[in-house]
């Protein structure tokens, strides 16, 4: 089993952020000293008032500390970008980590973001399937002529190319079926998001697999899943820990609409003991291995991506937490 952090790098109105730097840096060099496989960042763009650090070059910043983990966005509004620079930036990125980049991609969700960057919603699907296929072309191949629907190029090639042969593995993330699906296709893993309970995932997984398996495709190996965790010296006390700053997260989650595409039992605005079961876990150690085992079990994961901080945690609770999850972990 590997463990990954996903770093919270959003932060409340008026938060100094001089110091957010150094409590990210200190998370991965714990997670990194405790055993976890991979660190994790997430891309918004025009998020005021909350503040946001951009990830890939805080990615950049956090390398050295991850030196021998896997490192990568989670995920980079993919449709909303220009390939090239997709392409340029994780080639270097590939070096910067010593060949253990990922490429985490989705469709994005916030019109905020795409109108900013003169972008369109509508053409999201088609943006990633032609960009996604032009970014591979530029890793691998030295010159590239590519005339789309929504790219055109001539001749050109890359500044350098990844240090991986193939270029970074693509993981792709995806929340209902068709872009479930897709992403069976278009991704070496399906990057599985936060909200699904343990019954959904079972099902949503079996489509995947099955869509792999039409496709002519290998099977995953990862099934890299993202899961809000936190591991307190009891229940009660991580319940009291955690519930006020995942509210906050996901009051804002929900004011960005990111919950209008899922059925009305999975909105974020349930009861916090409702919404949380089978979603989020949070325990003591043996809770949480447990749950872990559990999660294992049913849909065979074998790569947990934990988001172990949200805003109003407090930065010695984060680390401990981090140390205890190694624990765990080491015994799986």
């Amino acid at each position: 089993m590997k463990v990954g952090i996903y770093l919270a790098t959003q932060f409340t109105p008026g938060t100094p952020l001089g110091p957010q730097v150094g409590n990210l840096v200190e998370q991965v060099r714990v997670a990194r000293a405790n055993g976890f496989a991979s660190v994790w960042a997430a891309q918004h763009f025009i998020t005021a008032p909350v503040q946001m650090f951009q990830t890939v070059p805080l990615l950049a910043r956090l390398a050295p500390e991850a030196e021998g983990m896997q490192i990568g966005p989670n995920i980079l509004v993919f449709p909303a970008l220009e390939p090239v620079m997709v392409a340029e930036e994780s080639a270097t990125m590939d070096w910067l980590s010593d060949g253990n980049y990922v490429l985490g991609v989705g469709l994005g969700y916030r019109g905020e973001e795409f109108g900013a960057l003169g972008r369109s919603l509508d053409e999201r699907v088609g943006r990633m399937r032609e960009g996604l296929d032009l970014v591979r072309r530029l890793w691998t191949e030295d010159r590239v002529t590519h005339h789309g629907k929504h790219f055109h190029l001539d001749d050109v090639g890359l500044s350098l190319k990844p240090k991986q042969p193939k270029g970074p593995p693509v993981w792709v993330a995806a929340v209902v079926e068709k872009a479930i699906e897709r992403a069976a296709v278009l991704g070496d893993e399906w990057l599985i998001t936060f909200y699904p309970t343990i019954a959904a995932l079972e099902c949503q997984l079996k489509l995947y697999r099955t869509a792999r398996a039409a496709a002519g495709l290998p099977p995953a190996t990862d099934y890299p899943l993202c899961r809000e965790c936190y591991v307190g010296p009891d229940m009660a006390s991580a319940l009291a820990a955690a519930e006020g700053p995942l509210k906050y997260k996901y009051a804002a989650y929900a004011s960005w609409g990111q919950d209008k595409i899922l059925a009305h039992e999975d909105r974020f605005d349930q009861p916090f003991d409702d919404f949380r079961t089978d979603r989020f876990i949070i325990g003591d150690e043996a809770a949480v291995r447990d749950e872990l085992q559990r999660y294992r079990d049913r849909l065979g994961v074998e790569h947990f991506i934990m988001r172990m901080q949200w805003p109003g945690l407090d930065q010695d609770l984060v680390l401990k937490s981090i140390e205890r999850l190694g624990r765990i972990a080491a015994t799986l």
